[in-house]
């Protein structure tokens, strides 16, 4: 029951998610700036809520043994979740900022417009060469799909560590805040393959399947968690690692950068504030 409980949660969470980005995507294209810029300071808010007041304080004691794990393990295995995700984005960036005009030396690394950060300006960039926008989009289909697998794994972890509990536990709330955060991730992989000449049912199509490794991902990570508890807080410690690199490097950047506002800024502590409470309920 509960393995069926993670399938269908984490099924929502990445494939409903970037599918719902996908959907976006060929709807609004590149008109979101501020939602989108709130809807991700909001998320990373949530995110690091769960991280510091719940994952990474189970790390330290998984299923309360009463034997707490060393506490350079866990900090250890946070930097190399850490390093996991940053290295997937290196794999990102190097195959897509090449392709438009705005990779240049004293550009932001992170986007500051909705056009960057769902490579919609491609359209601008390719407008006679339609083949490789379509590639573009397939590149971004696949990486964003290796992406999603540590992703479904902080969610599988999650629920590991509150195996009795499958809807008050962490679990869950994790994979909503995933499925948010998958939804430009969606929209990152529609525009350019519609942009390309793709059907847009085939295009959206495409693009949830691309969040499908997060159930993968979700499996693995609970399995590994029930081995012991030392593997739980291995888990538990990586998905913090994991998660802090999405909110630092990806979310808040972004979402600030792309509304140069005092707003996301609230947003993130509104999301924190609303992460802490659902963590103590």
């Amino acid at each position: 029951m509960l393995l069926l409980w993670i399938v269908l949660t984490t099924f929502i969470a990445g494939v409903v998610g970037t599918g719902l980005g996908g959907i976006l995507g060929a709807i609004l294209g590149r008109d979101s700036n501020k939602v989108v810029s709130l809807l991700l300071s909001f998320a990373g808010g949530v995110m690091l809520a769960v991280v510091c007041f719940d994952l990474m304080q189970e790390a330290l004691d998984p299923e309360h043994s009463g034997e707490p794990i060393p506490f350079w393990v866990v900090i250890i295995f946070i930097v190399i979740g850490y390093l996991i995700v940053n290295g997937l984005n290196v794999l990102i960036d190097k195959h897509t900022k090449k392709e438009v005009e705005h990779t240049k030396e004293n550009h932001s690394k992170a986007h500051d417009n909705l056009d960057e950060l769902i490579h919609s300006d491609h359209i601008n960039f390719h407008k006679n060469d339609k083949k490789n926008l379509f590639i573009a989009g397939l590149i971004m289909a696949l990486v964003i799909a290796l992406h999603n697998l540590p992703e479904g794994m902080v969610i599988g972890a999650s629920y590991a560590k509150d195996a009795g509990d499958i809807i008050g536990g962490t679990g869950l709330l994790v994979a909503i805040v995933i499925g948010v955060h998958n939804i430009p991730e969606g929209m990152a992989v529609s525009v350019p393959l519609i942009a390309g000449g793709m059907n847009k049912v085939k295009a959206v199509l495409i693009t949830a399947l691309s969040g499908l490794p997060t159930v993968i991902g979700a499996i693995a990570g609970y399995a590994l968690g029930m081995i012991s508890p030392l593997m739980l807080s291995i888990c538990l410690s990586l998905a913090s690692g994991a998660m802090l690199y999405v909110v630092f490097g990806e979310l808040l950047p972004e979402s600030i950068l792309m509304w140069k506002s005092k707003l996301p800024a609230l947003f993130l502590l509104i999301g924190l504030l609303v992460g802490f409470t659902l963590v103590l309920i």
